[in-house]
């Protein structure tokens, strides 16, 4: 789903975007402000005017030094991590993959973690839900999966989207986008489906990647044609007729992702991480404020 968009070629006097330099295939439509070589995201350092490429933030910036005041940094200003640019998005599939195996082992984990509003449970002979107490299921839900397909399909959006993001976003924000995305999905389910509906999956977190991916293409003049068409496809399959998928889910990731994403890779030089992390801070709060009103009206 994070494909990069390929060449329209009208014609061979207009060929497509070049290349990067470091990812042959991977168009793109940035180059460095300093040696103008084409760079993808997860190239891009962000410089006090444009972007540049690492081998010129490394060398000092064409001055022949090592640079010391100016750190690397991604286009959310987010220092550039040294090691695995995937780490997190690593992480992130270890948990959820860890999450399946321990429900394959122990199927009684679902009723316990899953995401559901208010209901009796009779295997447990006891009232459950976030309504009663149990605001964890909020998070938890966001890490379960019990058919293979469902898991598959998750991670393998994760990983397509997950990795472009961690390199442009950094790992803290791209950290945030995730959990953040994830629990306005529940928070919308909860707010909207059936108070015995049970829910699961990493679904709301991966459209909030989704929507995140459309804002930095975006952002960096991408053809948005294909993701556009991505969405498209899955907003289909969400609401299929069959029914079957917490669309609540889907659409409330999709919202809270792209408006963090927004506030991320568009807020202002000077006023950056005060924008970034108010943006995370608004979000959260309108979750918990959405969660505190449904559980009021269900109670």
């Amino acid at each position: 789903m994070d494909q990069e968009p390929g060449s329209p070629g009208p014609s061979q006097d207009a060929p497509g975007p070049p290349s990067c330099y470091r990812h042959p295939g991977r168009e793109t439509g940035i180059s460095c402000t300093r040696c103008e070589r084409p760079i993808c995201p997860e190239c891009m350092v962000s410089a006090s005017v444009g972007f540049q490429c690492p081998e010129c933030v490394r060398s000092g910036s064409g001055t022949g030094h090592a640079p010391t005041a100016n750190r690397p940094r991604t286009i959310s200003g987010a220092t550039v991590a040294s090691g695995d640019p995937r780490l997190v998005t690593k992480i992130l599939l270890g948990i959820n993959i860890a999450a399946f195996l321990a429900v394959v082992s122990t199927s009684a984990l679902v009723d316990q973690l899953d995401l559901i509003g208010l209901a009796f449970n009779p295997q447990l002979a006891q009232v459950v839900g976030v309504a009663d107490g149990e605001w964890y299921r909020l998070v938890t839900a966001m890490f379960l999966h019990q058919a293979i397909w469902h898991i598959a399909f998750n991670m393998l959006g994760l990983w397509w989207l997950g990795g472009p993001l961690e390199a442009a976003l950094g790992r803290l924000r791209y950290v945030a986008l995730y959990l953040l995305s994830g629990l306005a999905g529940s928070a919308f389910t909860y707010l909207l489906a059936a108070p015995n509906q049970p829910s699961l999956g990493a679904s709301g977190a991966i459209w909030g990647l989704l929507g995140a991916t459309i804002v930095l293409m975006r952002r960096l003049n991408y053809d948005l044609r294909p993701v556009i068409g991505i969405l498209v496809l899955n907003l289909i399959f969400t609401f299929n007729p069959w029914g079957g998928i917490a669309w609540q889910a889907h659409i409330g990731g999709l919202i809270a992702g792209t408006v963090i994403a927004f506030g991320m890779v568009h807020a202002p030089r000077e006023r950056r991480t005060l924008v970034q992390f108010g943006t995370c801070a608004l979000v959260l709060l309108t979750i918990i404020v959405t969660v505190v009103l449904r559980t009021q009206s269900l109670t």
